[in-house]
């Protein structure tokens, strides 16, 4: 399945109070690779920006008066996350907005138009409990070098996230190889570089002192192997 790690970039904290989308951004990522495809504009929201959210992301409402309203562009939109699994921090929030864009415009969510969602936020949760795991938190944990990122920028929050996911799930690479590798007995020596060992039976001395352990084990009540060699056989 196509993985699709998405960013937004808004007027404001609630889309339920009017604000909007200015920048919306994905990268695609097929066998845990980042291809060459990815989706982004700046949005003319009609709409002036709140002076908090400037801060953050640094997009001025003069910026955004050339560039492309939200129904110009849903369409692109749509076709480019269909059927994928859509990859979010804080997805909420950005599936929020983005439905209540669509909503405008009489489109179907984000749910029926990805065929999974993900909230990397909630796996950091669940993995770091009780740290700090914003994106920028999770890139120094992770060893992902977010230097570039002076501002909130929606493409490079979403190539940033693509790396702190892989980073995240690296161990899901080592199981597929284990399921892919060789399951005979021969492929599993020769990847440690070893031969089958020799049988060593026990000597008459060796016998005699397992017995006498027995013995003691089955006066002391504790022991499981004469029960199971008093056990009845079955008879098929």
């Amino acid at each position: 399945m196509r993985q699709i790690f998405l960013d937004t970039e808004t007027t404001g904290l609630y889309h339920a109070q009017g604000h909007r989308v200015i920048e919306v951004a994905a990268v695609e990522v097929v066998n845990r690779r980042l291809t060459k495809h990815h989706f982004h504009y700046y949005l003319n929201p009609d709409r002036e920006i709140d002076q908090g959210a400037q801060e953050i992301h640094g997009i001025s409402f003069e910026f955004l008066q050339d560039k492309p309203h939200f129904v110009d562009i849903a369409a692109e939109l749509v076709e480019f996350i269909a059927d994928a699994e859509l990859i979010m921090h804080n997805a909420p929030f950005d599936v929020g907005f983005l439905n209540a864009e669509f909503g405008l415009l009489g489109h179907k969510p984000v749910e029926k138009i990805a065929a999974k969602i993900t909230d990397t936020l909630k796996m950091a949760k669940e993995m770091r409990p009780g740290q700090r795991n914003n994106l920028d938190a999770l890139c120094r944990h992770f060893g992902v070098n977010n230097s570039k990122r002076t501002l909130h920028g929606a493409l490079l929050d979403a190539e940033l996230l693509a790396d702190v996911y892989m980073a995240m799930t690296r161990g899901q690479d080592s199981l597929m190889m284990e399921l892919d590798s060789p399951k005979s007995n021969d492929g599993f020596n020769s990847q440690l570089n070893m031969k089958p060992g020799r049988i060593l039976l026990a000597n008459a001395l060796e016998n005699v002192a397992h017995s006498n352990y027995l013995t003691s084990l089955v006066k002391a009540g504790d022991c499981l192997w004469d029960k199971l060699e008093s056990a009845p056989k079955e008879t098929h």
